[in-house]
């Protein structure tokens, strides 16, 4: 049976042993959004924010930083950005702070395979000795570091395994923080059930993947565009279990993860306009029971922060990466005392 976007929302309804992911009061919370691969920039912010110091370890004291994911692709220093906020959020508490890493699109779209862009940089910072190159290519004309970086992105990598435990919505104090945005068509869902969900799409992906393997009709590094070919191609010879699991499989563009609609990819915060953005916007704070939605992933022009529907939301993806965002710059929203400013 077809699995639609509105039917990942029924299985949501049906999730009754999430993980809460609400964080209790803190008195300062500091927001950052899309990075991008820029660490140079993300410690620049990190610094002016008074979170770290010139040796980059914790200084925030017991803030709470949010991170609202797309800290992948692009630019030329993912992983460096990777080690800092893993560091980060072991060094953070020993001060009473707390880190909260969220997904953003990026992210689900690497452990999915889909790796269009990944810089040759990034690429670059995994290869190691082992990896023979020519003119930057591997003898399968992979980027020097594709296989190195694929197992750290694995289920059981470094990396990946990190990537798969973070949450897509959090809840600190009277806000919520995600990539993307709450669609109105989530409204009736809590926060844990979309978390879990979106685990739970990223769990059966995984295990996909590895009956394709199993089956002899993919590799363990295929991308997402080579898994889907092998699918359907298989699908051709494939019957009774086999034929269900890849056919199951092609079904993944109406997951949770993938939808346009989901709270990786929404966009609704930065394009309603000023007349019907109002009342969705409330009526989704009453129905999660918060001040406001604090979202990245739509790069904001100018390179500031964006207040909008008498300040219900607030847009933070000031395309920090500026090299690929022209005008754009590293930012941060700060929420201390009942005030909310802006950090540029």
């Amino acid at each position: 049976m077809r699995r639609t976007f509105f039917g990942v929302y029924g299985l949501i309804l049906c999730l009754w042993f999430a993980i809460s992911i609400t964080f209790a009061q803190s008195s300062r919370v500091v927001a950052i959004g899309d990075i991008h691969g820029d660490f140079d920039a993300f410690v620049g912010i990190l610094g002016q924010a008074r979170l770290i110091d010139p040796a980059q370890r914790w200084s925030g004291g017991n803030a709470t930083l949010v991170q609202t994911g797309d800290f992948l692709d692009r630019g030329p220093k993912a992983r460096a950005v990777m080690d800092l906020l893993m560091a980060l959020q072991k060094d953070a508490p020993k001060q009473g702070g707390k880190i909260i890493v969220l997904m953003g699109n990026h992210e689900a779209m690497n452990v999915y395979g889909d790796l269009r862009y990944v810089s040759e940089a990034d690429y670059a910072s995994f290869a190691d000795d082992r990896a023979g190159s020519r003119n930057g290519k591997t003898e399968t004309g992979r980027p020097a570091g594709f296989e190195q970086r694929c197992a750290a992105f694995s289920s059981d990598g470094r990396y990946g395994k990190w990537i798969r435990s973070l949450p897509a919505v959090a809840k600190v104090n009277d806000s919520i923080f995600l990539h993307g945005g709450i669609s109105p068509e989530l409204s009736m869902a809590t926060i844990e059930r979309i978390n879990e969900a979106i685990a739970a799409e990223i769990k059966s992906f995984d295990t996909y993947r590895e009956f394709m393997v199993d089956k002899k009709l993919a590799q363990p590094c295929s991308t997402l565009e080579e898994l889907t070919m092998a699918a359907r191609a298989g699908l051709e010879k494939a019957k009774g279990k086999d034929a269900e699991t890849l056919k199951s499989f092609l079904n993944y563009p109406a997951w949770l993860s993938f939808h346009e609609s989901g709270p990786l990819w929404f966009r609704g915060y930065a394009q309603w306009t000023d007349d019907e953005g109002p009342s969705k916007v409330q009526s989704l704070t009453q129905s999660f029971g918060v001040a406001r939605f604090v979202v990245g992933h739509t790069p904001q022009p100018g390179g500031r922060i964006v207040s909008r529907f008498d300040e219900m939301v607030y847009l933070i993806d000031t395309g920090m990466l500026s090299s690929y965002f022209p005008g754009g710059r590293a930012s941060a929203l700060n929420i201390q005392d009942g005030k909310i400013s802006f950090i540029y």
